[in-house]
């Protein structure tokens, strides 16, 4: 039998604080979201000034990223290298820059997504909050 590490409430503070920080000292207006490695929302909030569009579009890469154990930006860079077929895939919605998963010793543990910036700032802010954690 084999022990899971799972994400504490403390740690979901810790990279929420750290993602908001990141997006308020460079006056970006986004949403963030923090997921389990389920991609169940554990965290949500949308700054000042975000896009409505944003709350629903940070969740899609927080989930596409847990459950797919990598950074978002790898689906749109298959679905931008010309596989279009992989926008069929099941239940994946966010397939764009910003969704980044929480690894420890190669196992994810859930993912931060950030929407509302162009997609290399929203991934800046989500690994500023992992960061946070140490990981």
């Amino acid at each position: 039998m084999k022990s899971q590490v799972t994400l504490e409430l403390s740690d979901v503070k810790a990279m929420a604080a750290a993602s908001e920080a990141e997006a308020i000292k460079n006056n970006w207006a986004v949403s963030i979201a923090i997921v389990d490695a389920g991609g169940h929302l554990l965290h949500f909030a949308r700054l000042d000034g975000a896009a409505p569009l944003s709350s629903h579009i940070a969740p899609a890469k927080a989930h596409t990223a847990a459950l797919g154990c990598r950074e978002t930006k790898a689906y749109e860079d298959i679905i931008n290298g010309g596989r279009f077929s992989f926008l069929s895939a099941p239940t994946i919605k966010g397939m764009l820059e910003g969704g980044v998963p929480i690894m420890k010793a190669g196992v994810c543990l859930g993912a931060v997504g950030v929407s509302g910036v162009k997609s290399s700032e929203d991934a800046q802010i989500a690994k500023a909050g992992i960061a946070a954690i140490g990981l």
